[in-house]
């Protein structure tokens, strides 16, 4: 006898163990009505349910079984049972075989023609499983390498029968190569889909002898991308692609070149720094990918503690003096200006900004580009800026005595003056200043406060566990330093998920060091001072070391001690070098400056 009862949905099996309510499935039933899509595709992408259990629900709904790619030992004699075509066409996974049974992981089911066409082509008996389309991805991204499938119709196109070296190459480079060039713009639209997917801030492609090397900066650090065998065949193609979208000299392969790309998409409009470089083995290409999205323009989302927010809200705004920011390159500097800047930003001031490049547009505020070769440099911008009756200046970097002595002397002459240095902590600024010829009696009237920045993974949020194996020293310093007990020393690391493609990590977190000038420290400022004098004055003042303010971080569960150790890492913790520091310096302990 036929049931009528209605045939359950995924939606249905998540509602019954309680994954989701009922107003989020009539919501995604919604969804699924007007986009014409599967119910898990649309429980997805609305972000009602995770992943993981919605495609376990469809296995169930199926029967099938349910597999986590990520966690298997994928064989390569297994991988190599089914063409490279039919995996990238079908998405599909072989992960086991066994007396003729093929199993292969897909994220949905095909539909029984398609099992058959698939039993036809690889004349095997076959078992389906089921895999989250991440899994598969990831992968397919691991195993054949990011845009395999536009290099294999590249390959294809360009390996005809009877097709000589100088054809192919003039298929490479010609500028109307039809398909050619089309499937070479897809490969480079997937290099930068991924790399907005995965929150890179830099694209790193590198030629060799034979083969190219893709790598996305990623929380700070750079991560290998694998790519497909061929792509070496048309790397020159794909530099051309970025020229020509960069505005470029594509002919021009000598030297040095930079540009830029406007790109969207859906709402979000990103701006990509382009350069090129000549190397050995051809250009090397990086690029820097900006949006608006990626800063924070809310002093709260920055990661600092609570007195250090109500510190630099109040130091926005003072209606005089020089807040300098310091850091190395790609520590968050311009993220905290910008952010400070929107702080001060309102109908009553006027503020001008003069950088290198204008990496971000804010609106309400004027931004000056400096131009060298034309004699538009930060000295000779900042003295025109001077005369256009701004409130509040924002200086892109002070690089050299000249644009040190404009800054101050704006200072003190009724003008609130953000820019950055390249010191390696706080403190350092004071000399580093002193250094450059300053006085010091101006720099005591005119410095304000002096941040050093670094920026931290964050422990991913889905996967944060207790780290047992904390270092009994490190233990020990950070009870000290907290005024607790080494017993109540709390510690988490990640174990690593989906969410965070099993490293650990998902976004980053700043450390902030506030060194504010008081009047104590004004009267000590003289030619020849050190740097730990004046750290020793500023810490009965309040002063804390980044190492310290990150001590916090890692009790609130915000980083790991292993991220920790990364930032502030001191010579004299490095075992294998202490006997030596102690043969050559036995009265001194060297350490990193931010782990003063």
């Amino acid at each position: 006898m036929k049931s009528n009862a209605p045939r359950k949905e995924v939606g249905d099996l998540l509602l019954a163990s309680g994954r989701i309510s009922e107003k989020h499935l009539e919501l995604a039933r919604r969804r699924q009505s007007r986009l014409n899509i599967p119910q898990h595709r649309a429980i997805v992408d609305l972000n009602y349910a995770s992943e993981e259990d919605t495609y376990r629900a469809l296995a169930t709904l199926n029967h099938l079984d349910f597999v986590d790619l990520t966690a298997l030992d994928l064989d390569p004699n297994i991988l190599g049972l089914v063409p490279v075509k039919l995996v990238l066409h079908y998405r599909i996974i072989p992960i086991a075989h066994q007396g003729g049974l093929l199993t292969l992981a897909i994220s949905e089911p095909p539909p029984l023609n398609e099992q058959g066409n698939l039993r036809l082509l690889l004349g095997k008996r076959l078992k389906l499983v089921i895999a989250p389309p991440s899994s598969i991805h990831s992968v397919i991204k691991q195993k054949y390498g990011l845009g395999a499938d536009t290099i294999q119709q590249l390959r294809e196109g360009l390996s005809g029968p009877g097709m000589s070296q100088e054809i192919v190459l003039d298929l490479r480079t010609s500028e109307e190569g039809g398909e050619t060039d089309a499937s070479v713009a897809a490969f480079v639209d997937q290099i930068l889909i991924e790399a907005l997917r995965l929150d890179a801030t830099d694209v790193h492609i590198e030629p060799y002898n034979t083969w190219i090397r893709l790598r996305y900066r990623i929380d700070g650090l750079l991560q290998d991308v694998p790519v497909p065998a061929g792509l070496r065949q048309v790397y020159e193609s794909l530099v051309s692609r970025l020229k020509v979208m960069a505005g470029l000299n594509i002919a021009e392969r000598r030297v040095p070149q930079d540009g830029r790309i406007a790109m969207k998409t859906g709402k979000e409009e990103y701006a990509l720094r382009v350069s090129v470089i000549p190397i050995k083995n051809g250009e090397a290409v990086c690029l820097r990918i900006l949006g608006r999205q990626s800063l924070f323009l809310d002093l709260a989302q920055l990661g600092m503690e609570p007195e250090q927010q109500s510190i630099m809200e109040n130091l926005t705004r003072l209606s005089q003096g020089l807040v300098l920011l310091t850091g190395p390159t790609g520590s968050g500097k311009t993220t905290t200006l910008y952010a400070a800047l929107a702080h001060a930003n309102d109908v009553g001031r006027k503020i001008i900004t003069i950088e290198n490049p204008v990496e971000y547009q804010l609106e309400g505020i004027s931004q000056i580009q400096t131009h060298d070769e034309i004699g538009l440099t930060f000295s000779n911008g900042l003295r025109s800026v001077l005369r256009h009756d701004p409130d509040v200046i924002l200086i892109g970097e002070i690089r050299d005595t000249e644009t040190a002595e404009i800054a101050i002397r704006a200072a003190q002459t009724g003008h609130l003056v953000f820019s950055t240095l390249h010191t390696n902590d706080s403190v350092s600024a004071i000399t580093r200043l002193i250094e450059m010829k300053i006085e010091p009696f101006l720099l005591g009237s005119s410095l304000v406060c002096s941040i050093a920045q670094r920026l931290a993974r964050r422990i991913c949020r889905h996967c944060l566990a207790p780290d047992p194996a904390v270092p009994d020293d490190f233990r020990q310093e950070m009870a000290e330093t907290l005024g607790i007990d080494p017993g109540q020393v709390q510690a988490s690391r990640g174990a690593g998920c989906v969410e965070c493609s099993h490293n650990g990590f998902r976004g980053r977190i700043a450390l902030y060091e506030f060194f504010l000038v008081t009047d104590k420290i004004a009267e000590m400022l003289q030619p020849g001072i050190r740097t730990s004098e004046l750290r020793e004055a500023a810490a009965g003042d309040g002063w804390r070391s980044l190492r310290s303010q990150g001590f916090h971080k890692v009790q609130h569960g915000w980083i790991s001690v292993a991220e920790l150790q990364r930032i502030t890492l001191r010579i004299s913790q490095i075992p294998q070098l202490q006997p030596h520091l102690q043969e050559a310096h036995p009265a001194q302990s060297f350490r990193h400056p931010a782990g003063a």
